[in-house]
């Protein structure tokens, strides 16, 4: 009984706002305030999401905030721009000032911090739906027969570590890897992986942009290996988008010519609700998929960006996904959109479910500002 009262209670609990005093059960205990007073009173709000990310940040041994020492080295691999002072590491955790210079530990070009696993295809991938391996876009070029590459396997490989502190975060056991520095493998040891019953290989995590040397390594002797053996190999990515823009030109490069998708994770729009929900202040992700999208074009059989949005009850609300919308649309309205349910977890597991009625209402939205293909990725979860 004392169980199913503590479970009732963290899955319906009414959380109340410290600056409008509104209680909902959309509001998160840990954040302590409401989507509207995140926006709308943004100066009041901070000091409750600094002290959340703060905490969550403690209990992984890592900084609060991405360090802005002035007299530290500045590590230019993220969008997060780490001015780390001597001695301590940056915000993912990889990268030290050690000795006056900087330091990665992990996701250099020869090893990388990740578990890894083969996936039959076709995947649950979010942008499954449109991409070769498991909808047969692009056929024969790009995968086996019309339906894909079906009989092969995904290269799945879990990135340890990650450029963004979210609250939601669907996949956190990555901070185990982050804190423990293993696994680990070679780059070459990776590539050896993706052998002859590997149709794709997909990087996520965690976030790979906190590894790109790595990816981008490991990437290129896969596709070195696979065109000496004469075989279909595609290497994508799923990411917040946040590494620097030579890394993802190098990337997507990769990508293009492989057949394979860059898929970002587009958290929101307001620079609000994303310092609320990640931890985060810069546009980098914005921007980057700003480039990317002009990229798009040049393989319309197999769409090269895709993206997609978790939809947190409360904070990501009409106004965030008619923003993003609007956005993804000016841009090439073809990108794939898809439109995720959340289910309560990690620091947000008092929150509800996206309720059915609100994602179909997020689908309509989207259509009305003109976006071609987008859906709802997991529509078992709602609400």
């Amino acid at each position: 009984m004392d169980e199913f009262i503590f479970w009732s209670r963290r899955r319906g609990y009414k959380s109340r706002c410290e600056i409008c005093g509104r209680e909902a059960n959309d509001i998160s205990a840990a954040l302590k305030v409401c989507a509207t007073c995140v926006r709308e009173r943004f100066t009041e709000a901070r000091p409750y999401l600094a002290a959340a990310h703060a905490r969550i940040r403690r209990e992984h041994g890592l900084p609060p905030h991405p360090p802005q020492d002035k007299e530290g080295l500045k590590c230019n691999d993220c969008g997060n721009e780490c001015r780390i002072p001597p001695g301590e590491k940056g915000f993912c955790g990889l990268v030290e000032n050690s000795g006056e210079k900087l330091v990665r530990r992990f996701g250099t070009p020869e090893r990388g911090l990740l578990s890894w696993y083969y996936d039959p295809l076709p995947t649950n991938c979010v942008p499954a739906d449109f991409c070769a391996g498991s909808s047969g876009a692009g056929y024969p070029k790009w995968c086996r027969t019309p339906r894909g590459d079906i009989g092969y396997y995904n290269l799945s490989i879990f990135l340890g570590s990650c450029t963004y502190n979210c609250l939601f975060c669907q996949n956190y056991s990555f901070h185990e890897l982050t804190a423990a520095g293993s696994p680990t493998i070679s780059a070459a040891q990776l590539a050896e992986r993706a052998d002859e019953r590997v149709g794709c290989a997909c990087y996520f995590g965690g976030d790979p942009s906190s590894q790109m040397p790595f990816v981008i390594a490991s990437a290129e002797m896969m596709l070195e290996k696979a065109r000496r053996e004469g075989r279909i190999l595609r290497v994508c990515l799923e990411t917040n988008l946040s590494m620097n823009r030579s890394s993802l030109e190098r990337f997507t490069e990769l990508s293009l010519g492989s057949g394979g998708g860059v898929k970002a994770d587009l958290k929101c729009w307001s620079s609000e609700i994303l310092y609320a929900l990640s931890g985060i202040e810069h546009r980098r992700a914005y921007e980057n998929f700003s480039w990317l999208a002009r990229r798009h074009r040049e393989r319309p059989e197999v769409p090269l960006a895709r993206a997609s949005t978790l939809l947190v009850p409360g904070y990501v609300d009409d106004e965030e996904i008619r923003a993003l919308a609007s956005f993804i649309a000016d841009l090439d309205p073809t990108i794939p959109y898809s439109l995720l349910a959340f289910h309560p977890l990690y620091h947000m597991e008092d929150m509800p479910f996206t309720r059915r009625e609100d994602a179909e209402r997020y689908l309509r939205i989207c259509r009305e500002e003109g976006l071609e293909k987008v859906r709802i990725g997991n529509p078992w979860l709602l609400a």
